[in-house]
């Protein structure tokens, strides 16, 4: 069968009804790469989306788009300087960019997307499962954290006609979102990792967490794999809500992908033992953080259900490579900063709290508030002020929920806590008191703008921080 071809013709087509009217000295021979909303973001031969927004109207910026190397606007007025674009004119840009997706995810029916959900570790996660099933199959998955109904589209729009494996995050602030992803995507195999408080204030309760995360597996074919975390309370309730073959991942004794004595190598990885189809092998994890052990086993999980055999799989788990939230940043007089600033929420914090437990010197952390909890966000809070009390020798807290997340580590016994209400009263207080040898753990909400603390520690700046 010939490969589809992502050109004006296709996107015609796809548009159906949608589209008003074309324009532009284009052909519909013209092809696209892919597709972007952000003009500053352009590649040669994208689609230029123009979405309006409360301050900026992508059509005010379509022009620098095609100066970019666009070679398609898709709009909802006409605007100068596109005219050698091929120019598609509908009434509503985001539906339309939608309609595109969906259509050239269709039309790509040798593709099989592994969607993964969770609240927490997406997208390390899809790093991970990408780079194990490169060892068999052409795979593709966007590095950012593209999970949404605006970024989704954008990510089915990049894959090309020769991808066999697309890893596609599914997130959700309440119910009907992953459903609406998947309508999309289409996944054959969908990976669950675990359902916490992420997004309480918004999605309302748990409950609706979970049913929302649900909805992935719910999508799943009856050829496909549900990828299911047993470990996690929440998820194994999904197992009884979807049709595709459930494969259980995790350190239950029940798990059909299991990890046991795990051994941390602090920053340098750690080693577990991996059992499937009643076959173990030692493997050495060169990523730090015994933590990611979840993830690990969710890739194997997922490799094993797409036909990847035991040696092909530990090979690849031992060769992993993939970027992580947390870096690792060694300064001089032997101080390791571990800048965890990209977000926090309660799993992910304990999780940071058990890697700086794992790494050997003196433990300082710099804790910020971890945001849309809810009605949960101070007892969050105060448990994790519990667990950095028993890692951490000396806490600084920034941001009003931090509060109590400092008061709860006083409480647990922690003499040395204190709290900060600016980024730079942060940085004066760490270069006061760390010393040579230590390890500091910086972590909080995006919101708060901690990576500008880990710059000024680290003598860079904010930028050259996010480009790590």
């Amino acid at each position: 069968m010939t490969a589809p071809v992502l050109d004006a013709a296709f996107v015609t087509t796809a548009l159906g009804g949608r589209l008003r009217s074309r324009a532009g000295r284009a052909s519909d021979s013209t092809r696209f790469t892919g597709a972007a909303i952000d003009s500053r973001a352009v590649q040669p031969g994208d689609l230029f989306v123009a979405l309006p927004g409360d301050r900026v109207d992508g059509h005010d910026y379509a022009a620098t788009a095609v100066r970019a190397g666009a070679t398609g606007c898709l709009l909802t007025r006409e605007v100068e300087d596109v005219e050698d674009a091929a120019l598609f004119l509908v009434d509503d840009t985001l539906a339309s960019l939608q309609t595109v997706g969906a259509a050239w995810r269709a039309a790509l029916v040798d593709t099989q997307v592994i969607g993964i959900t969770g609240s927490v570790g997406k997208t390390t996660t899809k790093a991970i499962v990408a780079s194990v099933l490169a060892a068999k199959y052409r795979v593709q998955a966007n590095p950012l954290n593209y999970n949404n109904e605006v970024s989704v589209p954008l990510c089915l729009l990049e894959l090309r006609a020769d991808t066999e494996r697309a890893v596609i995050e599914h997130g959700m602030y309440t119910t009907g979102e992953i459903a609406l992803l998947c309508r999309w995507t289409r996944p054959r195999i969908g990976i669950v990792l675990n359902v916490g408080p992420t997004h309480l204030e918004r999605a309302g309760s748990l409950d609706a967490i979970t049913q929302a995360k649900r909805e992935l597996v719910e999508a799943l074919p009856a050829d496909g794999a549900a990828v299911l975390n047993i470990d996690d309370e929440r998820v194994r309730t999904m197992a009884a809500h979807t049709a595709a073959r459930v494969w259980w991942f995790g350190t239950s004794p029940e798990a059909h992908v299991r990890g046991t004595e795990v051994a941390s190598e602090g920053a340098r990885g750690f080693d577990f033992t991996l059992t499937y189809d009643r076959v173990s092998r030692r493997v050495h994890v060169p990523l730090p953080g015994r933590h990611l052990l979840s993830n690990v086993l969710a890739a194997a999980a997922a490799a094993f259900a797409d036909g990847l055999t035991f040696d092909e799989v530990v090979e690849a788990v031992e060769a992993l490579d993939v970027p992580l939230r947390l870096n690792v940043i060694e300064m001089p007089d032997g101080i390791t900063v571990l800048d965890d600033t990209y977000n926090a929420q309660p799993s992910s914090t304990i999780a940071a709290l058990d890697l700086l437990d794992e790494m050997a010197g003196r433990h300082v952390a710099l804790l910020g508030d971890m945001r849309e909890l809810g009605d949960v966000s101070r007892a969050e809070h105060e448990r994790v002020g519990r667990r950095a009390a028993e890692v951490v020798a000396l806490l600084v807290t920034i941001g009003d929920e931090a509060r109590a997340l400092g008061e709860a580590a006083r409480d647990a016994g922690l003499a040395d806590v204190t709290h900060v209400a600016t980024r730079e009263e942060a940085v004066a207080a760490l270069r006061a008191r760390i010393a040579p040898g230590d390890v500091v753990l910086i972590k909080g909400s995006h919101a708060l703008g901690l990576e500008h603390v880990v710059a000024d520690l680290a003598g860079r700046t904010a930028g050259e921080e996010a480009n790590r």
